[in-house]
């Protein structure tokens, strides 16, 4: 990704905070005629708008129904923009995808499963709220290279740690990468204790940390 690239993310924003799908929406397919690469459009945009409209609902400045209506536009441009993202050439590493369980915020952890399937790895997304015993039983039979976890609100952090604890339990080895926006507020050193976890501040760095994955085995 060019390192020369500054947008800016105030257009975004206001649209999704005035709930004008086709205007965000317009503005993405904008930067992508620009060869804007996804990747950036993913942190630097969408991701970033994100994290301002939760910290505007956090601060009581914009109302619930406003914060859950910028999450549904982002989802709808995030299914527009797959089929940009799948047409690439697949290989034969694969990802299970998830949120913390009793966690419905989905959005950042299906942009994680989409910088894997733009990198060519096939991504098995599961979405929000998935059980942990259900989690585990379908690592297994998958046998992926890699599982990713996104937690988003901090007061989730010790569901993340019995989880960790869980998949650990059954499956000692595999590379288990965290991240979301919770990490903001601190939690890193929780997850560092954990064997072979690895804690990833933002897209940028999973994209690289996928570059450059070899398999143990």
């Amino acid at each position: 990704m060019s390192d020369d690239i500054q947008l800016d993310n105030s257009d975004f924003l206001n649209s999704l905070l005035s709930g004008n799908r086709s205007m965000c929406s317009k503005i993405i397919q904008e930067h992508l005629k620009n060869q804007i690469p996804v990747q950036y459009l993913y942190e630097n945009i969408i991701k970033k708008s994100l994290y301002e409209v939760g910290e505007l609902w956090e601060s009581n400045k914009i109302t619930v129904a406003t914060e859950h209506l910028a999450s549904a536009i982002v989802e709808a441009i995030l299914n527009e923009l797959y089929f940009t993202i799948v047409g690439g050439k697949k290989n034969i590493k694969s990802v299970v995808v998830s949120c913390v369980e009793n966690e419905f915020h989905q959005i950042g952890i299906k942009m994680v499963s989409d910088i894997f399937e733009l990198n060519g790895w096939n991504s098995f997304f599961l979405g929000a709220n998935t059980p942990t015993n259900e989690l585990i039983k379908f690592t297994k039979i998958i046998k992926p290279d890699i599982l990713a976890i996104s937690l988003t609100l901090n007061y989730n952090l010790p569901i993340l740690e019995r989880m960790i604890q869980e998949i650990r339990k059954e499956i000692t080895d595999l590379p288990v990468l965290v991240g979301g926006q919770a990490f903001t507020r601190g939690g890193k050193d929780a997850v560092a204790k954990y064997s072979n976890v690895i804690y990833l501040p933002n897209l940028n760095a999973i994209d690289l940390f996928i570059k450059n994955f070899q398999p143990t085995n």
